[in-house]
């Protein structure tokens, strides 16, 4: 067992001072990968200290919506220096925490860095634009003030990077925040809190809270003092936020995906199967943009299969923070139980488990959430290991005669986050670029991986189609239009 000296608890940030909740109580958070390995304690938030984070927010708006652009971006700039000076120390707790790979980690950490320094800049060219007039005695013109206070709900499976793309823009824009992170993984949450606090923002301008959804949710997104809510997470949290929220409230969602890579017969089959095992496996199948469904052409089917199964073979299952380790852990426990259920529905409907889905047990798994990938074949489309979202290292493999089937069984599911394709037919690319339904196309890339710059969001129920994450498109969501009409 842990030994109870050496965990750390840590408080709530309201109001510029790093208080305990006014529950009195604390909840832990573990490692997936050693259960027994408590990471730290946090703050077990309640409704009340939702509304003093709200009311500080509030106070800090009047003051903050003023601040130069020039100074937000300073602190956006300085707030990135402060988490690459602790790159190693935040990869490796954020590994402890969540369970991915050093290695994803560090990325994570630094991409995080390049997203805070990327909307400081872009923070710089916030404008309205000057409109013409019939009337030579009157200006027209527009500006963009910011909302107010916005709250920011982030899950587990990107737990730096997700909140940074949220925030930053928030505050570059002149919003206040008030900021609760999944309970699975806090820490790397606070360490984000900790560099933008310390790289000099006023109190009350980012407010950060611990606890569970619970406690916390309705007081987040049904306060008063709420101009927007952006949360990243399940599709039935998202529609029970999008239900609670105020008329007035400005709602960004990104929720779930069934992401597909078809495989065209002028594939080469080791290329599309690394596709699919970085796609499917990687982060142990813990995204969103995940690759779920892999929708392959009759005629290279087999040898397809062949090469994913050997590859997958080859993966190694582990320790994130060991190196040479590829899967890490299911980030709890709930997670390895609803992965596992869900390949027992696979074998129920009828689907082939070619190969994996196991979990493992003993030596260093002995403590750990960790399961064998999973491949199945012989699936067919409206299979629901075909349909719903697993959030888990399971493929299902789909054989097809045709693009056009190809096409059709890619559309037919109610997600449209992030979609890809593996051929070099010019033709059938721009037809599936064209015609796919996702916010989100690769072309002999697999469906993960989104640059910081570039619009972010799904169609259907993957996201709210309003607003965009990422990009120059996100600075939209957290500012209004004011248009001025000055006579001479």
């Amino acid at each position: 067992m842990a030994i109870e000296t050496t965990v750390q608890t840590f408080k709530n940030l309201i109001n510029g001072e790093w208080v305990d909740s006014l529950s009195n109580a604390t909840f832990e958070s573990k490692n997936p990968a050693k259960e027994s390995d408590v990471v730290g304690r946090f703050q077990a938030s309640v409704e009340a200290d939702v509304n003093q984070a709200m009311e500080a927010a509030e106070r800090a708006f009047q003051t903050w919506r003023s601040v130069s652009p020039t100074k937000r971006a300073e602190i956006l700039y300085k707030a990135a220096d402060l988490l690459e000076a602790k790159l190693d120390q935040y990869a490796e707790e954020l590994t402890r925490e969540e369970g991915k790979t050093l290695a994803s980690s560090k990325m994570e950490v630094k991409r995080s860095a390049q997203t805070l320094r990327y909307y400081a800049f872009e923070g710089l060219n916030i404008a309205g634009e000057t409109l013409p007039s019939e009337d030579p005695t009157i200006s027209i013109y527009t500006k963009k003030e910011p909302l107010g206070v916005v709250t920011v709900i982030t899950p587990w499976n990107f737990p730096i990077s997700i909140p940074v793309r949220k925030i930053a823009p928030a505050l570059v824009t002149g919003n206040t925040v008030v900021f609760k992170p999944a309970s699975d993984t806090p820490l790397i949450a606070l360490r984000l809190v900790q560099a933008l606090h310390e790289a000099g923002l006023p109190a009350g301008v980012i407010n950060f809270i611990t606890g569970s959804a619970s406690q916390t949710g309705n007081a987040l997104v049904t306060h008063p003092a709420v101009k927007a809510v952006t949360f990243t997470g399940s599709t039935s949290a998202g529609v029970a936020i999008q239900r609670s929220v105020r008329l007035s409230t400005r709602v960004q969602l990104e929720l779930g995906g069934k992401n597909p890579l078809l495989v065209m017969e002028d594939a080469d089959p080791e290329q599309a199967a690394e596709l699919a095992i970085k796609g499917g496996f990687e982060l142990t199948g813990q995204a969103c943009t995940g690759t779920s469904r892999v929708i392959v052409m009759e005629s290279v089917h087999d040898r397809f299969v062949q090469a994913l199964i050997e590859k997958t073979k080859k993966l190694n299952i582990g320790n994130g923070s060991k190196s040479g380790v590829e899967i890490g852990p299911l980030a709890n426990a709930s997670q390895l139980k609803n992965v596992l259920a869900y390949i027992e529905i696979g074998k129920g409907e009828g689907a082939s488990l070619a190969y994996g889905g196991e979990q493992l047990t003993g030596g260093e798994y002995e403590e750990g959430y960790f399961v064998r990938p999973a491949i199945f074949t012989n699936v067919t489309p409206s299979m629901r290991i075909a349909q719903e979202e697993i959030f888990g290292p399971v493929i299902s493999v789909i054989r097809v005669g045709s693009f056009e089937e190809a096409m059709k069984v890619a559309n037919d599911v109610e997600y449209g986050l992030s979609a890809a394709i593996c051929t070099q037919d010019s033709a059938r690319i721009q037809h599936f670029v064209n015609n796919i339904q996702s916010g989100v196309v690769k072309v002999n890339r697999p469906t993960t991986g989104n640059a910081p710059h570039v619009p972010f969001g799904g169609v259907k129920m993957s996201s709210t189609a309003t607003y965009r994450e990422s990009g120059r498109g996100a600075l939209e969501f957290y500012t209004q239009i004011k248009s001025v009409y000055h006579g001479m």
